[in-house]
C-alpha cells in the first residue's frame, strides 16, 4: 500500500530546503504528489491544527485514505530520520484518534517523509512501537539518466565475467 521511497523531482526542490519548502511544494503540486503515493487519499490539511490540554500541535499534512479507512499523518523531515521523530508522531496518531477518528474507522496511520534514513535505526526504533507507522524516504531528483546506463552496464560485464568463471577475486 505505501513505497519505502517516493521521488519527488517533479517538485524542482533546490538539494537544500526546509521543510516549509517540502510542504509547500508538495500542496502546490497537489496532483503529482497525490499521485505518487496511490489512489484514495483524499487531502484534510496542511498544518492541521490538533489541541492537547491548553497546547496547539501541528500535523505537516493529513489525509484521509478511502480504502484503508483511516486518517493518514505525514510528518516532514529533510534530513536523516532520527528515533525522536516517532515520539512526535505518535503523539499526533493518539490525539488524531481520541478526538477525529469516527467509531467505524481503523486506527489513524502516521509516516515519517524523511530525505534519507538508516534501515537498521529504523527497526530499532519501530521495533517496539504500537502505532501503525512508516518511515519512508523522498528523493527530489531521479539518478541521471547516464549513470544509470553505465551502472547497469557494470553490473552486465560483472555478472558475465562470474557467469564465465572469469571471477579473479577470489583467488
Amino acid at each position: 500500500m505505501f513505497k519505502d521511497t517516493y521521488v519527488f523531482d517533479f517538485l524542482n526542490l533546490p538539494q537544500n530546503h526546509s521543510e516549509k519548502d517540502l510542504q509547500t511544494a508538495l500542496v502546490e503540486n497537489f496532483k503529482d504528489f497525490v499521485l505518487e503515493f496511490g489512489k484514495d487519499f483524499a487531502f484534510i490539511g496542511q498544518e492541521y491544527r490538533v489541541q492537547v490540554g491548553t497546547n496547539d500541535y501541528f500535523i505537516d499534512l493529513l489525509f484521509y485514505h478511502r480504502q484503508l479507512q483511516c486518517l493518514v499523518a505525514f510528518e516532514l523531515k529533510t534530513g536523516e530520520f532520527k528515533p525522536e521523530y516517532l515520539g512526535k508522531l505518535n503523539f499526533y496518531l493518539e490525539a488524531l484518534d481520541r478526538d477525529l477518528k469516527k467509531k467505524h474507522e481503523n486506527p489513524s496511520v502516521g509516516i515519517i517523509l524523511c530525505k534519507n534514513k538508516d534501515e537498521e535505526v529504523v527497526e530499532y526504533a519501530l521495533s517496539r512501537n504500537l502505532s501503525p507507522t512508516l518511515v519512508s524516504e523522498y528523493k527530489t531528483r531521479l539518478i541521471d539518466k547516464k549513470t544509470l546506463q553505465k551502472k547497469l552496464h557494470e553490473l552486465y560485464e560483472k555478472s558475465e565475467q562470474e557467469k564465465n568463471g572469469n571471477n579473479y577475486s577470489d583467488k
